[in-house]
């Protein structure tokens, strides 16, 4: 066949290099967004912030949004794994072993500002 490598073959095009790949990963959040993990496809989603709910594009799921101020935090009562919860919840259960563990005075953990400190005042300088 005396047909050169060059040769493209008919009906063919040539396109060039294909493009490079999408990420699938949200971009980082901008100050005016937030983040939260779908509750049940467990995907990274981003949000404006002082939304109430975000739905999912993946499974269709709408998310309840808590902003870090409405949370609470516990561990579990079985497995230790510490959870997340809206503040004035009765109780919570583990995503990872189910169990279902009360919210009582015994084992509510500050909010983190709390746990965190006050700031240290500024010392003038004496002179």
């Amino acid at each position: 066949m005396g047909s050169s490598p060059e040769a493209v073959p008919p009906g063919w095009e040539n396109l060039g290099p294909p493009p490079p790949p999408v990420s699938s990963a949200p971009p980082p959040p901008s100050p005016e967004m937030g983040q939260v993990v779908c509750g049940s496809c467990r995907e990274l989603l981003s949000y404006p912030r002082g939304a109430v709910y975000v739905q999912c594009p993946c499974c269709k799921t709408v998310n309840f949004v808590l902003e870090a101020h409405q949370v609470g935090n516990v561990k579990c009562g079985k497995c230790c794994v510490l959870l997340m919860y809206p503040y004035g919840a009765p109780s919570v259960r583990c995503s990872s072993c189910s169990f279902v563990t009360a919210i009582g005075a015994h084992n509510i953990r500050p909010p983190v500002s709390v746990q965190q400190g006050e700031l240290p005042l500024a010392q003038s300088p004496v002179q």
